[in-house]
């Protein structure tokens, strides 16, 4: 195996901004808990960000506007009177009360939002007190930024009364779809009642927790975060009991899904998946789809999860150990489709770590290896635990001794982690050089670099992507298309996140670096990558070569998308000597549109996909023939793209020799190594990756012959 160099690894910048006297506020000695923390996230956002925003009042502006949206973001709370009268008192303060003023704008905006909600429980009473008529033609429209703030209160509780009549209208159908199976003797008269009903529970609950769980002290975090996030996403305020609830609850220590939720517009959003999961494993669910309903074991009445907030949300999640939950998923393209999960104790063995398998194609006899890497992960707590380079390069070395004609790198889904190990890593397939440069505020680029001469493989090499590969898994991606080593195949871009974070804790005594403090704690935004060709990994991504459709592909869910996200730019190349490449790139490229445009699955994907996205964006129709339609149609929409994305072929696709015999005593362990298997003989986008690689190996044979 190759030998792997230690790297020296990037210190972060000297940390003036940590050296603030205690006396935060000058000139002040009693202060008050919000001022305290508004002016050390002023000072700390000014004076340790990668790339401050002037805190003024085009910042405020910005902020308010912002957290505005957060607290009513259906435009429904708010009048239009109320948002220019808080306008003139407070819109250009915010500054103001981070450099020292009393806190009184989020106090003054939170009483119009509380006045507005008891308002509201009065209308949500009057209104569900009422059949709804689902024959009469009008729609609604749920997207709050296709709208303006309503300009009477007439209009206001009409929106209210068009949302709940929408809401109704969901659960009458599938009253409806359940009275059809089991011959209920219900007649539609009940459905509808009984549909109100339930819209009512899930509203007072919601209203409740505006009245008893969004506290004033909550509404300044979400304040604060507004703040920190306007200057760029991945800088965020956490109060000091946010451990984010649903990582620790339902994390690998606990039987649980493994996933990150988040309380989103009254319903419950996915935020993230934990790698080896049953969430993960299920290969159903995502970062931004909604949990509509929740149900137990197979026969449990499904839970409305509207109103609900994460951690009441996560007692109906969590369960014993090998029992069953179902999800009912909306996902961002408007489809909605049931999941059935199997709580477990997330087991890190098989599912977190790096993992190798062979692609067979006995017509072309070809034998191509697959090594799957979830996360750049590396034991922070264990000088002796496994890391990710490590156990990449002893994956790369059983395929070698296999003697496989190429290998491909799976990073689809791949949301990064630790710097080091992806410079390590890309040291596996390159003879030495800068893998990735690092930027500060205060200094040029500092350049990641390789200094390992040897070469662990040599051989054809791909890079499979999407648009979840992220941070670390960019900086793999961008090197080893940079050199010209291999090919990178999948999304349009990856998800384009060029930044580096790091917790600093706020404390009456000052500020602490890694971890949190009796104020709160801020993730902030210190630094940015480059690749070696000079352009950021940031915004933009790393662009795929050969360039595979995909569902997502039409919706709005990267680094891009979001108005506050930093802007790409460049810095110089650095010097380097890119790979003598086997293959031509443009030859590869037309061989894989040709294919495309041959295969119907991909066809499918790509025009339903848009189909979908441009659907989601419409508002919903309220008649229910109209609804019933659309829902028939955007089903078999959907339908469509999930039998499109399995092969009718399966692929060769089998573990290495001897593999499953390291779990031999653990059933559940061969199992699940069994089912991820069985899922990469089904997948049509590893399909296309190795017949994308079989024309890398065949071109590596024609350069070797005419050399």
């Amino acid at each position: 195996m190759k030998r792997l160099p230690f790297l020296i690894l990037l210190v972060i910048v000297a940390g003036s901004f940590f050296a603030f006297k205690n006396k935060i506020i000058p000139g002040k000695d009693d202060v008050g808990k919000y001022e305290l923390i508004m002016n050390m996230v002023a000072k700390l956002l000014s004076q340790g960000h990668y790339d401050p925003k002037a805190i003024n009042d085009e910042f405020s502006q910005k902020v308010f506007n912002k957290y505005l949206e957060d607290l009513d973001p259906k435009k429904k709370i708010f009048l239009k009177r109320d948002v220019d009268s808080l306008a003139g008192l407070y819109a250009t303060r915010i500054d103001d009360e981070m450099n020292g003023e009393p806190v009184e704008s989020f106090i003054g905006i939170s009483k119009v939002f509380d006045q507005r909600i008891a308002e509201s429980v009065q209308w949500k009473n009057q209104i569900l007190s009422q059949p709804f008529d689902f024959t009469v033609n009008e729609n609604a429209e749920l997207d709050g930024k296709k709208l303006q703030y309503p300009s009477s209160v007439a209009e206001r509780k009409d929106r209210w009364r068009k949302e709940l009549k929408y809401y109704a209208l969901e659960r009458f159908v599938d009253l409806q779809d359940g009275k059809s199976s089991s011959k209920s003797a219900k007649t539609d008269v009940q459905l509808e009642k009984e549909a109100r009903e339930k819209i009512d529970t899930m509203m007072t609950r919601m209203f409740d927790r505006y009245k008893v769980k969004f506290t004033e002290e909550d509404k300044f975090n979400l304040f604060v975060d507004n703040i920190t996030t306007a200057m760029d996403p991945h800088t965020e305020f956490f109060p000091p009991a946010d451990k984010n609830y649903f990582d620790e609850e339902l994390s690998g220590s606990f039987f649980g899904i493994g996933a990150g939720l988040q309380y989103s517009e009254g319903l419950i959003k996915i935020i993230s998946i934990n790698v080896g999961s049953p969430a993960a494993k299920s290969g159903q669910l995502a970062p931004g789809d909604l949990i509509t309903k929740v149900a137990q074991g197979k026969d449990g009445q499904p839970v409305d999860m509207l109103g609900y907030d994460v951690s009441d949300a996560v007692k109906l999640i969590r369960g014993k150990e090998g029992t069953t939950v179902r999800l009912t998923i909306k996902k961002p393209d408007g489809t909605v489709k049931e999941v059935s999960l199997v709580r477990e104790k997330i087991e890190n063995d098989i599912d977190t770590y790096a993992r190798s398998a062979i692609l067979r194609d006995s017509v072309k006899n070809t034998k191509v290896g697959i090594i799957y890497l979830p996360e750049f992960y590396v034991p922070f707590n264990d000088p002796n635990g496994r890391r990710s380079f490590t156990d990449v390069a002893r994956e790369v070395q059983k395929l070698k001794d296999e003697k496989v004609d190429g290998i491909i790198m799976d990073l689809r889904r791949n949301g990064g982690g630790s710097l080091y190990d992806v410079v390590q890593m890309v040291g596996l397939f390159i003879k030495d050089g800068p893998i990735v440069q690092v930027k500060d505020r205060t200094s040029g680029a500092q350049i990641l670099k390789d200094e390992d001469k040897s070469v662990l493989y040599t051989g054809p090499l791909a890079v499979m992507v999407d648009e979840f590969s992220a941070s670390a898994s960019e900086i793999f991606a961008a090197a080893i298309q940079d050199y010209k080593r291999g090919v990178v195949i999948g999304s349009t871009s990856t998800y384009g996140k060029g930044t580096v974070q790091q917790n600093i804790g706020l404390d009456h005594s000052g500020f602490k670096r890694d971890g949190g403090g009796d104020l709160g704690a801020v993730k902030l935004t210190l630094r940015k990558f480059y690749r070696v060709s000079g352009g950021s990994t940031q915004l933009k991504g790393v662009e795929s070569d050969i360039v595979l459709p995909t569902q997502m592909a039409a919706l709005k869910l990267k680094e891009k998308d979001n108005e506050f996200a930093l802007q790409y730019d460049e810095i110089n190349k650095a010097s380097y000597t890119p790979w003598n490449s086997e293959y031509d790139i443009n030859t590869l490229k037309q061989l894989s549109d040709n294919r495309l445009k041959k295969d119907s699955s991909f066809q499918t994907i790509l025009r339903n996909a848009a189909w979908l996205a441009d659907e989601n964006e419409r508002s919903y129709s309220l008649n229910i023939d109209k609804y019933k339609a659309e829902k028939k149609l955007v089903k078999a929409k959907a339908d469509q793209i999930i039998a499109a994305q399995k092969l009718k072929k399966s692929l060769k696709v089998s573990l290495l020799p001897l593999e499953l015999d390291k779990y031999k005593e653990d059933a559940n362990k061969q199992e699940r190594l069994k089912q991820w298997i069985k899922i990469l003989s089904e997948d049509i986008y590893l399909n296309q990756a190795g017949q994308v690689m079989d024309d890398m190996i065949v071109e590596a044979k024609n350069f070797a012959m005419n050399k």
